[in-house]
C-alpha cells in the first residue's frame, strides 16, 4: 500500500498564513467568509477549474481552525472557550466532511456521463440484471369441435364439405383420403383434421398453404392463435405443429 505524500511546503506555508489570518481576524468576519467559499464551490463546482476548486475546499479544511481559534479568543479563552471551539470543530469539520463527500460523488457522476468506458459498464450492470430469455407465455389451446360427417359438418368458410369412401371432399374439389367421419375445423377455419380410421394418427390440412400432414401416433388437443396443437396420449403435454413435424416424419 502506498504511503500517502505530504503536501509540499508550497501548500503548507499559504495554508497555515491563510488559518493565521482567521484567527487574528473577528470571527464575524471569517464565518461569513468561509460561508461564501462554501457557497462558491456548490453554486459554481460545475463551472470551476479543478485547481481553482482544490484551492477552495483546501481554504475551508485550513480556515475553519482559524475561526474557531478566533471564537474562543472572543469567548474569553477559558475553559468554556475553549470547549465551544472544540464543539464547534467538531460540527464544522462533520459538515465539511459533507460537503466534499457530495462533491466528489456530484464529479464521480459528471466523469461517468463525459468517459464512454464508464458508461458502457454502466449499460453492462443494467444488462446483467435484466431477465434472460423471451417474456412467459401462457397458453390455452381452444379444444377442438369434433363433428360426425353422418350428421353433416358446418365449415367457418361456408364451403360444403362431404365424406365419401374414406375422405372428405370439399366443394373446392380439394379431397382429403385416408381419414374417418370424425373431423373438426380450426376456429378461423384454416385448418382441418381428421382422426385417422382406428383412431391411428390425425390427419391436418392448412387450407391457407394446401399442405397436408398425416401425422401417424398423434391426437389433436386443441387450437391457439389459429395453430393445431398435439400430444401422444391424453394427459402428454401438447406441442406446437412444427415441434411435432420436427421429431415425426410426414407420410
Amino acid at each position: 500500500m502506498a504511503a500517502s505524500r505530504w503536501p509540499g511546503w508550497n501548500v503548507v506555508l499559504p495554508a497555515l498564513a491563510w488559518t493565521v489570518l482567521l484567527g487574528l481576524l473577528p470571527w464575524w468576519l471569517g464565518l461569513p467568509l468561509l460561508f461564501a467559499l462554501a457557497a462558491a464551490v456548490l453554486l459554481l463546482q460545475h463551472r470551476l477549474a479543478g485547481e481553482h476548486a482544490t484551492l477552495i475546499r483546501r481554504g475551508l479544511r485550513w480556515g475553519l481552525p482559524g475561526v474557531l481559534f478566533a471564537v474562543q479568543r472572543t469567548l474569553g479563552g477559558d475553559a468554556f472557550a475553549w470547549g465551544a471551539a472544540l464543539l464547534g470543530a467538531l460540527t464544522g469539520y462533520t459538515l465539511l466532511a459533507g460537503l466534499e463527500a457530495w462533491l466528489d460523488r456530484s464529479r464521480r457522476h459528471g466523469s461517468w456521463r463525459r468517459d464512454p468506458t464508464a458508461a458502457a459498464s454502466a449499460e453492462w450492470r443494467e444488462l446483467a440484471m435484466a431477465p434472460i430469455g423471451p417474456p412467459a407465455e401462457i397458453i390455452e389451446l381452444q379444444l377442438p369441435a369434433w363433428q360426425s360427417a353422418e350428421t353433416g359438418l358446418l365449415d367457418p368458410l361456408a364451403h360444403r364439405v362431404e365424406y365419401r369412401g374414406d375422405g372428405f371432399v370439399f366443394s373446392d374439389g380439394s379431397r382429403i383420403d385416408g381419414a374417418g367421419p370424425q373431423a373438426a375445423f380450426s376456429p378461423a377455419g384454416r385448418w382441418f383434421g381428421a382422426r385417422m380410421p382406428n383412431g391411428r394418427g390425425i390427419v391436418l390440412w392448412d387450407r391457407e398453404r394446401h399442405q397436408q400432414h398425416r401425422l401417424r401416433g398423434w391426437q389433436l388437443c386443441g387450437w391457439y392463435r389459429e395453430e393445431p396443437w398435439l400430444s401422444r396420449r391424453e394427459g402428454d403435454m401438447p406441442l406446437a405443429l412444427p415441434a411435432v413435424l420436427g421429431r415425426d416424419d410426414e407420410d
